[in-house]
This record gives C-alpha cells, structure tokens and sequence, in this order.
C-alpha cells in the first residue's frame, strides 16, 4: 500500500495552488466590473436616445459615462484595497511582535488552533513546532488570520483591473450605439453580455446559474427601460 507521505499525494491531478483563491476573487471582480460598465453605459446611452435622435450626442453621452465610470471604479477599487492592505500590514505587524515578544504563547496557541481543528493534544503540539520552526509568521498568519504574508493584495492591480473590466464592459452598450440601426439591436447585444457575465459570476460563486442570469438580465433592462423613458419625457419637456 502506498505511503503518501513518502510517494506523493493520493490524489495526483487534484489542484492545489495556494493562490487559486486569490486569482478567483479578481475574476470574479472582474465579472462584476464588466457588468457594471454594461448596466451603467446603456442605461446612459438608452436615456440619451429617448431624449434624441442625435446619434453623435447618443455616443458622445456613452464616452463620457464610460470615463466616468471607468476612473469612479478604479479610484474606488483603489482606496478600497488600499484600506485592506492597510489592515493586513497592521495586524501582520502586530503578529510579528507577539512572535518576538512571546513565542511559548504564541506556540501554545498555534497548538489549541490545530487542536481546535480535530487533532489531538500531542499531534497539534508537534504540527505547532514543525510550522513555527518552518515559517512562524507564515503559520500563524494563515491559522489565525487567513492571510499570506507573501500574497497582500495590490491596489494598484485591483484598480486596474476594474478599469479595464468596466471598459470592456461599457464598450458593448457603446458599439451598439455608434454602429447598430437600431436602439433594439444594443438592447439585444447589452442582454447577451448581461447574460453571459451572470452566468460566469454564478460559477464563480458556484450559485444556480439559471436564477442569476435572469435575475442579471432583468435588472440590466428594467435599468434601461426607465432611463429610456426618463430620456423620453426630459426630451418632451425640453423640446
């Protein structure tokens, strides 16, 4: 019988990439930033041309609320991580100190963690050792916090990302705009895009797809249902 110990894992095709979470939560934020772009530039678009048949005014509203909405995501993706980051250093910093000014706590600790976790007394004791030993910050970290020292996330990544999600997403609702004969054929082209990215975020968050498509879909045109109507009636008035 094979040993796992000595002849590798069980279960030699089972991923086990520490960074997989990580990767899944910007995905995922990127998903949501994409449908936000879409949501956001149709609903101005749709608002625009129930107020005008300027299809130059349609466009150039889209490419302002595009910008706009690009740089508000980013900035407030930005300050958002940033804030985070700020928090994982701090107590980071603090757990550094505890280690330096406090070891045989923080070891016994660590143990009751493990302990805590199904183990027995003896085997959390040894597991506590061997990881102090190896990396002390690193497995106090990742057992009481949930971090990795070496992985804090990035502002600046998470900003870009947001940015260029949301511009991709807002190109479609623009595109439709300025190239489609008709307000139909972007209502149509927002509604696939609104489908596809809700059926992506459900998989992220391994939700039943079927109701979150429609719950995506129908949330996107109800959006622009009533800035096209709004449109329509500012465009009464101020004619």
């Amino acid at each position: 019988m094979a040993d796992p110990a000595t002849d590798g894992p069980a279960h030699p095709h089972e991923p086990h990439d520490p960074g997989l979470a990580g990767r899944l939560n910007w995905l995922r934020a990127g998903v949501l930033g994409a449908n936000d772009g879409i949501v956001s530039t149709a609903a101005i678009v749709l608002g625009f041309a129930g107020a005008t048949s300027d299809r130059s005014a349609i466009v150039l509203a889209g490419l302002v609320g595009l910008a706009a909405g690009a740089m508000s995501m980013a900035a407030g993706e930005y300050v958002s991580v940033s804030t985070q980051r700020d928090t994982e250093k701090a107590v980071l910093d603090l757990e550094r100190r505890e280690l330096a000014e406090m070891p045989e706590e923080e070891l016994d600790e660590l143990a009751a963690i493990y302990e805590g976790k199904g183990l027995s007394p003896e085997l959390a004791r040894q597991v506590a050792v061997q990881l102090t030993e190896h990396d002390a910050l690193g497995a106090h970290a990742e057992a009481e916090l949930g971090l990795d020292p070496d992985e804090l996330t990035s502002p600046w990544h998470a900003a870009f990302a947001s940015f260029v999600a949301f511009v991709c997403g807002a190109a479609i609702p623009l595109l439709g705009a300025a190239f489609a004969p008709s307000s139909w054929v972007t209502v149509i082209a927002v509604a696939v895009a609104l489908a596809i990215t809700g059926a992506l975020s459900a998989r992220l968050g391994k939700a039943p797809v079927g109701r979150a498509v429609v719950r995506n879909v129908a949330g996107g045109l109800l959006a622009m249902g009533v800035t096209h109507l709004l449109g329509g009636l500012a465009g009464g008035v101020i004619g």
